[in-house]
């Protein structure tokens, strides 16, 4: 992954803005932080297979055999990647991990979990899905010759190939997961996920892999001192916990956020 250290709002639009519309984005309040999962953080140095399958299984049930009692907002998922989805929505520790198609809101996701008084440099990941998902799935070609999907046939059978071929065989590639059914939070944020199909090996392992050695995968290092004309960058761009959330969620975290502006 090549990392560019960006020192000016200015460079930062620059950079963002050349990229190519197939690029997914994901902001990190501390560039020190790993690229990884909810579920990779709460299993730590224990993650292995075993314990991803132990963790995620015990969830998942519990999940589902409660979700009647408390939604009222969702219809009821179809598939285990949907299933996923709403428990990552929820906070519920996933092997999904949050990218969007905006490196802005992106941007903002950092600025959202950033403490200012740690002086700590945030981090905008950006990674060519589309050439990602490209050599996914000629991987899976390669290893499976009853494999027929293309890239023009499986944005439409994303839930299904991944329940069906990718989790069960535990493939060692990075799966594009855009389930089909996303609630309105997701789809506000121009949402989609990144997940290991090989519950062995953690998602930047995969992502470093030999099969990604030439996809185009950038980090950019923002300064510190850049936090608070992003922030008014973005209000300009009327990007706001207001405007992404939607509800009094999204208005209490936006009240916190210029709160903490204004106390920088």
């Amino acid at each position: 992954m090549k990392i560019v250290e960006i020192n000016n709002i200015d460079d930062l639009l620059r950079v963002v803005n050349e990229l190519s519309n197939s690029f997914v984005f994901r902001g990190q309040a501390n560039a020190a932080w790993a690229l990884q999962s909810s579920l990779e953080r709460i299993i730590g140095d224990k993650w292995s297979s075993t314990e991803a399958q132990k963790f995620e299984e015990f969830s998942l049930s519990l999940f589902k055999s409660k979700f009647h009692l408390y939604d009222r907002e969702n219809v009821e998922p179809s598939s285990k990647l949907a299933w996923l989805s709403v428990m990552q929505h929820y906070g519920v520790p996933t092997r999904l991990l949050d990218f969007t198609e905006s490196p802005y809101v992106a941007l903002y996701f950092a600025l959202e979990g950033y403490n200012p008084q740690t002086k700590a440099s945030l981090a905008l990941y950006a990674i060519d899905y589309s050439d990602i998902l490209e050599k996914s799935i000629n991987w899976i070609q390669s290893k499976n010759n009853n494999f027929r999907e293309t890239r023009a046939t499986v944005y439409a059978r994303q839930d299904y190939i991944f329940d069906e071929i990718v989790d069960p065989i535990a493939y060692d590639i990075v799966w594009v997961a855009e389930p089909k059914q996303l609630n309105a939070r997701l789809d506000r944020q121009a949402g989609s996920f990144l997940i290991s199909g090989n519950r062995g090996m953690r998602l930047e392992e995969v992502l470093a892999s030999e099969l990604y050695l030439d996809s185009s995968k950038f980090k950019y290092v923002i300064a510190p001192e850049l936090y608070v004309g992003l922030f008014a960058l973005l209000r300009k761009m009327n990007i706001t916990s207001k405007s992404i959330y939607g509800d009094l969620d999204g208005l209490a975290r936006s009240i916190r956020m210029q709160m903490q502006i204004y106390a920088s």
